[in-house]
């Protein structure tokens, strides 16, 4: 399936890198508030610089007022797509007025002598008033809404007032991105054939059938993020990745972790942790073999670095035959959006919320984290739902986005004190279960994916995190955002990805001299995977062995928890 016009992998992306972050990012109160003062106190220092600045503007403004301005949106920006934006005099000349403003806006910012933090929760602060008072979402200014209400005969205005009615009606009050109603779990989502051989009070797993004669012999497990629902790994026929490592002849197990309430508030890092352990122990016995390898995604990154630290410091290394971390940063400094408008009274506060209901809801992470990136995910949607009137795509990738789950207070607070102290870089700061957590113990070899346009775990971190891991380490950059990463099927001819096993230069020297390859990352991490995953055997008739017998059909009960 492909996605609409006017929605890219890109912008779903960013939500879920968003949603993502929630486990490390504090409350809704995005906005600066002392930074403010702070810009105006350092652009004051410089007033030369600053006056500058504004009547560099003021010309540009006569410029632009005698038609003489070459001031032009990027061909990139799809707001202003429409002809009248550059053929109608008066709305050339708003359209370049406001890109006027705005351009000054940011050059001020970066004008002002500030620390990193506070330059970054400013550029936070223009972006959302810079994307809210762009002229393409105004009814009246919008050359496509105009034109939709009189060939409607004003009709698209009274399904735009329907659906903000709609939307303000629940949570997450932000325009809905997506019709769900096209969609269902287990038939056109989370599709692969498999079966539930155990069932936790916090997690399902699942083994899925093999389609080749032959498998692998050592299987690998699927650590999913922890927010959202699993299936964003088996997303559709076709665009799944479980689908594909099984058709390369891989035997694949996946967790499915349940959707917490106020009652599970106590569970926390090592609790994740030990189901980890538990599932591992389970695919083991399950597939009669010493080893098994560990595929992990975002946040289920982190829980299954930490659960392969444990086995080292344990004794029981040589339980993990291979880990996979897909968009996964352990180093969290300069770790993007999240870290900018993070504080300690920030995640005290965050934590106080989450410890008064029991967890952190994912429908209010969707309202909050929209405002992180509000054109691609609050005004996009305004002009196509309420100025054009037209009803949200029906787009795989957006259906689980909304597929919104909870985090448990104690995940919520353990995932915060990580990050904000960053303790997973130095050896033994963290604990999990008892045992100090070394990354570097970790013998097994690695394989680490980032995405280059990722925007909250951008690909710097993760290729930073693969520095700290122990064994052969593999880096893939992958030419995509954070969810496009991951639902990256071959066969694109866009696609491409840069491969090194050489992590101990810098970023900028990893990028500039890695090697270039076309196509998906899957298929060169299957072949990856494969070679460390035992001999070809002939693949099994029964999913169940021993104890552990079918007791669901894929993708299980779990990830129907609402």
């Amino acid at each position: 399936m492909t996605s609409p016009s006017y929605v890219t992998d890109d912008d779903v992306a960013i939500s879920f890198d968003h949603l993502l972050a929630a486990a490390r990012i504090a409350n809704p109160r995005i906005l600066p508030g002392s930074e403010v003062g702070s810009w105006a106190v350092a652009l004051a220092r410089r007033p030369r610089a600053s006056a500058s600045r504004v009547v560099d503007l003021a010309a540009e403004v006569g410029r632009i007022v005698a038609g003489a301005s070459d001031v032009a949106p990027s061909r990139r920006d799809r707001r202003f797509s429409e002809v009248a934006w550059s053929g109608n005099p008066l709305l050339r000349r708003w359209l370049q007025t406001y890109l006027a403003v705005r351009e000054t806006a940011d050059r001020l910012v970066e004008d002002a002598d500030l620390d990193d933090r506070t330059r970054d929760r400013l550029r936070l602060l223009v972006e959302n008033l810079g994307d809210a008072l762009a002229p393409s979402n105004a009814p009246l200014l919008n050359p496509a809404a105009a034109k939709e209400f009189i060939d409607t005969g004003g009709a698209s205005l009274v399904r735009g007032l329907r659906n903000l009615v709609h939307d303000l009606s629940r949570r997450p009050r932000v325009p809905s991105m997506v019709d769900t109603t096209a969609f269902e779990v287990g038939t056109d989502l989370g599709a692969t054939e498999g079966e539930v051989l155990l069932r936790t009070p916090l997690f399902e797993l699942i083994r899925y059938a093999p389609t080749t004669e032959s498998v692998r012999e050592i299987p690998v497990l699927v650590v999913p993020p922890t927010i959202n629902k699993f299936y964003v790994l088996d997303l559709a026929p076709g665009r799944s990745m479980i689908e594909h490592l099984v058709a390369e002849g891989q035997q694949v197990f996946a967790m499915s972790w349940r959707n917490p309430t106020a009652r599970h508030a106590s569970w926390g890092l090592d609790t994740y942790v030990h189901a980890v352990i538990e599932a591992m122990d389970a695919v083991r016995e399950i597939a009669d073999v010493d080893h098994t390898g560990v595929f992990a995604a975002c946040s289920g990154g982190i829980i299954a670095s930490m659960a392969a630290a444990y086995l080292a410091a344990t004794g029981r290394e040589d339980e993990l035959a291979s880990l996979t971390l897909a968009v996964t940063v352990l180093d969290q400094s300069r770790a993007g959006t999240a870290q900018a408008v993070v504080d300690r009274r920030r995640a005290d506060a965050a934590i106080a919320m989450s410890r008064r209901v029991g967890y952190l809801d994912g429908n209010v992470l969707a309202e909050v984290f929209a405002r992180l990136r509000p054109n691609d995910l609050i005004w996009n949607y305004w002009v196509n739902n309420y100025l054009l009137g037209k009803q949200p795509p029906a787009f795989d990738i957006l259906a689980w986005n909304a597929d919104t789950t909870r985090m448990p207070a104690k995940l919520h607070e353990d995932f915060l004190e990580l990050s904000l102290a960053n303790k997973l870089v130095t050896p033994g700061d963290a604990t999990v279960l008892g045992a100090p957590v070394d990354l570097g113990r970790i013998a097994a070899d690695s394989y680490v994916i980032g995405g280059e346009t990722d925007h909250l775990t951008p690909w710097q971190g993760c290729y930073r995190s693969a520095a700290l891991l122990g064994g052969k380490t593999e880096f893939v950059l992958s030419t995509s955002g954070h969810i496009a990463a991951l639902v990256n099927r071959p066969g694109n001819p866009k696609g491409s990805y840069r491969l090194s096993t050489d992590t101990t230069v810098s970023a900028a020297t990893f990028r500039s001299e890695a090697t270039t390859h076309q196509g998906s990352w899957w298929t060169h991490h299957a072949a990856w995977l494969g070679a460390r995953s035992g001999e070809l055997v002939a693949a099994p008739t029964e999913l169940g062995r021993g104890r552990f017998q079918p007791i669901a059909v894929a993708p299980g009960t779990y990830v129907f928890d609402k």
